[in-house]
């Protein structure tokens, strides 16, 4: 008789007062983990993946490249499924999933912008020889 009395009053305070609400209650913090977990793991590696998926289709000739196992090479040829990497005495053809990244600083000559400071430089050096001829024209 006692089991059965503890029982009804644990059903009975359940019910009267809001069971449903601390049913609910309870996946509060499962939902919020995972939105947690959402945009600080699985968002920001959807990202990066969807970046190196475009910088793979994007790789051509003469392109720099770091392997997944750290060598650096020079695209050579390119393929639909792989590449021909040239590494200084040896060519290696690897899988395109096996590059991990361009170079730093080894844009193709398209690619890299100009040097603002080697043409400034140049116009002033001509400016620099028109000024010259002038100040001798006018001491003449």
């Amino acid at each position: 008789m006692f089991w059965t009395t503890t029982a009804y009053a644990m059903g009975g305070a359940g019910a009267a007062g809001g069971g449903e609400a601390s049913g609910f209650a309870g996946f509060i913090p499962l939902i919020l983990m995972f939105a947690v977990f959402y945009f600080l793991l699985i968002r920001p590696q959807q990202k990066r993946a969807k970046e190196h998926k475009a910088m793979l289709t994007a790789l051509k000739r003469g392109d720099t490249v770091v392997t997944m196992g750290g060598l650096y090479g020079t695209i050579l040829e390119v393929a639909e499924d792989h590449l021909v990497i040239d590494l200084g005495d040896t060519r290696v053809k690897v899988s395109r999933g096996a590059i991990s990244t361009i170079a730093p600083g080894s844009a193709s000559p398209a690619q890299r912008p100009r040097s603002k400071k080697s043409d400034s430089a140049k116009e002033n050096a001509d400016k620099d020889k028109d000024a010259g001829a002038e100040e001798s024209a006018d001491k003449e």
